[in-house]
């Protein structure tokens, strides 16, 4: 396992590990948990891998609240609000 393979697999690892408010039903997904972290944290490695480190913790702050923000949609559309958009 290289280097790279190595963070994917110990971020999925930590990620997998934090309590879910909404706990995910993977069987009635149909995805594999394990596949679906690891894809997961690869593409965040992707995507700030270059990011200079003076902008690190404001890209990946950035990046975390407005992923919050999207499952904050989501979950009010699911709740059948649809002027969540």
């Amino acid at each position: 396992m290289d280097n790279r393979e190595q963070v994917v697999e110990d971020l999925a690892k930590l990620a997998m590990e934090g309590q879910l408010a909404n706990p995910i039903d993977w069987d009635q997904l149909g995805i594999n948990k394990e596949e679906a972290f690891k894809t997961m944290a690869s593409n965040v490695i992707d995507q700030l891998e270059n990011v200079p480190e003076e902008n690190f913790a404001a890209v990946a702050m950035a990046t975390i609240t407005k992923l919050l923000v999207e499952n904050f949609a989501a979950n009010l559309r699911l709740r059948g609000n649809q002027s969540a958009e």
